[in-house]
């Protein structure tokens, strides 16, 4: 199993949380098993999301979808997001 982290700052929790409910329907089409969405305790849009895969090639896959940027810059993403990539051990 694949686990992707990734870390970014956006505009507005509450907007891009919309945004990214809203696309649960392309994570599940397109590999996620589970997720799950962490705020930073000292700013509510200082946002982490992981993203559970079976393996590392649908995980990459992932990251890359022109859809998955343009759900990003449509929630308010800030910045260039922090992306990596773990395998539970």
């Amino acid at each position: 199993m694949t686990t992707v982290f990734v870390r970014h700052m956006v505009s507005d929790y509450k907007t891009w949380r919309g945004v990214y409910d809203a696309f649960s329907s392309v994570q599940k089409a397109n590999g996620v098993t589970a997720e799950a969405v962490y705020q930073a305790t000292d700013n509510p849009n200082d946002v982490t999301v992981t993203h559970e895969f079976a393996t590392l090639k649908a995980a990459q896959a992932f990251i890359k979808l022109e859809d998955l940027a343009e759900a990003m810059q449509s929630g308010g993403v800030v910045g260039t997001p922090a992306v990596w990539f773990t395998q539970k051990v």
